[in-house]
């Protein structure tokens, strides 16, 4: 079997009797994990009237079994996010060719109509359950490029893309990560194997390593630390926020009495990495990385706080604008002084990585592929010596009385004041020109105005123009299922959501009331920007 393939990876597997998946109650061995991912493929390659298989499930093993059989041969599987309304479905399922659709049971209801619009049959996700399928004989030569899976971009910055996931994209990062693991470790697997964080930093390292795998339906702040002592897992992957709805639950003195060395994931605030490692005794390893997997970084212990890690070959910070390299950030006491010339967007000018494309998506490839270069999309900077630092995604930039913001610093600011359990930062239009800083806060207690005001001015790393405007109090932000904050929703919201915003006035802090919206948007009027209120 073709090296860097997951197909080698999962084939080494095939003769072992240790523990290879655990779910609830359940438990397979690797031997009889690989014998139902064969079986799997063998009976849907009989079945779809065209090569894609779309599934709407929550992590359960036949979706596991679905991967594997992908990767031995069988069908490409479309992981198809059942958040999404049917007609997103619809789309999505149409774009990607899925000719046949498979669903768990709390989703049969989403699927049958997305199956009716598209003249699909529908099975249950069962009907590739073990001990149901016929055994099946080893698997066809396959190559790095060969097609595993579609999966589709979180859309926190607009619509979703389908990408190509390949048996390559799958196979390098498993086993890069599987260094961190031995035959005798648990992966811990809570996030949505829809998306491509849980697939490659928690599926891919267990099957190269030999680990178990301990999978979760979805993922239960409460139900973490229960799940780790019950399954002995010594490694855990998460995602965005996900450690901060951890950490919000109530403290144990033996919280780090359990089994967990490593948590590794990507898009933890620099605070909650360092409470979730303190409070539970682990490693966390926070890196950066995409869906694309054009660009990764690896975090350096002897960096500053909230550093990304250094840049590493061929991968630069360019204007997106100019398209020229941009210099190093001027820092002092954490605030960057010269955010307009230093902020630019992440660049792989070597080459595209691991990413082979969209799939038939020829307008976004053209976004994200210039002159034979990766551009990511998202912001960052660099200090002098090297050191990088996320800014936020190419939409979240702030202009404040002419001056470029970055949102990232912001938002790690303010996760340092006492009781906020998450923080997100967006821009707003301003009435007369530009944005202002709006901020939503998830809090612990209760907010207590003065105590925040006085934290903002004793802020050393926030400039006057980036102090939060309003500030949105708000009991969870809106998710993605891989925990990043759909930030396009808040800032649609502005002032209007239903959550109480408080108001940063010459006088201080104030609850926005009716009359202060109405006073608001008349003044938007006045400047002829009221369109930008119907956006």
């Amino acid at each position: 079997m073709t090296a860097n393939t997951l197909a080698s990876l999962l084939l080494a597997r095939a003769e072992d009797d240790r523990p290879g998946l655990m779910f609830e109650d359940a438990t397979w061995s690797w031997r009889e994990h690989i014998a139902a991912c064969r079986a799997a493929g063998a009976w849907l390659s009989g079945r779809a009237a065209r090569p894609h298989v779309g599934v709407i499930s929550e992590n359960v093993p036949e979706l596991v079994f679905l991967v594997g059989a992908a990767a031995l041969g069988g069908p490409v599987v479309v992981a198809l996010n059942p958040t999404r309304s049917v007609e997103e479905l619809i789309r999505d399922a149409r774009a990607t060719d899925v000719g046949l659709l498979l669903a768990d049971d709390p989703h049969a209801g989403l699927a049958g109509p997305v199956a009716a619009a598209l003249g699909l049959e529908v099975l249950p996700l069962s009907a590739v359950s073990p001990g149901l399928l016929e055994p099946a004989g080893p698997a066809g030569t396959v190559e790095p490029g060969d097609l595993v899976m579609l999966i589709f971009t979180s859309g926190t910055s607009g619509r979703p893309r389908a990408v190509r996931v390949t048996q390559r994209k799958i196979a390098v990062p498993g086993e890069s990560l599987a260094a961190f693991l031995t035959p005798e470790d648990v992966v811990y697997c809570s996030m949505p194997l829809f998306h491509s964080g849980a697939l490659m930093a928690a599926y891919a390292p267990a099957v190269a390593s030999g680990a178990a795998l301990a999978l979760r339906r979805r993922f239960s702040a409460s139900g973490l630390l229960p799940d780790i002592r019950r399954y002995g897992c010594t490694y855990a992957h998460y995602v965005g926020k996900a450690l901060s709805y951890v950490l919000a639950t109530p403290e144990r003195s033996d919280d780090a009495r359990n089994p967990l060395k490593i948590a590794f994931g990507n898009e933890g605030s620099a605070v909650a990495t360092r409470r979730f490692s303190e409070r539970f005794g682990c490693l966390v390893i926070d890196a950066f990385g995409s869906t694309e997997t054009a660009i990764s970084l690896t975090p350096d212990p002897a960096g500053p706080p909230g550093s990304l890690g250094r840049l590493p070959d061929g991968v630069r910070i360019l204007d997106p604008f100019t398209g020229r390299p941009c210099p190093p950030g001027l820092i002092e006491h954490g605030r960057l002084l010269n955010p307009d010339e230093a902020v630019g967007e992440l660049v792989n000018t070597a080459g595209l990585g691991l990413f082979d494309g969209y799939y038939n998506d020829l307008e976004a490839d053209a976004e994200r592929i210039r002159q034979g270069a990766f551009w990511s999309g998202d912001l960052a900077y660099a200090d002098a010596d090297g050191h990088v630092f996320f800014a936020g995604r190419g939409t979240e930039r702030l202009r404040v009385d002419g001056e470029n913001l970055a949102v990232a610093p912001i938002e790690a600011a303010l996760r340092e004041f006492a009781g906020v359990v998450e923080a997100a930062v967006y821009p707003v239009p301003d009435a007369a020109a530009g944005d202002q800083v709006m901020a939503a806060l998830v809090l612990e207690g209760a907010f207590d105005p003065d105590a925040f005001l006085a934290f903002l001015t004793s802020r050393r790393d926030l400039g006057a123009k980036s102090l939060p405007r309003y500030i949105r109090l708000s009991r969870r932000l809106p998710l993605t299922p891989s925990h990043k904050v759909i930030k396009r929703v808040l800032a649609r919201e502005r002032w209007r959501g239903a959550d109480p915003v408080w108001w940063r006035t010459a006088a201080g802090l104030r609850l926005l009331t009716d009359a202060d919206v109405k006073g608001i948007e008349e003044e938007f009027v006045r400047h002829g920007r009221q369109h930008l209120l119907e956006t």
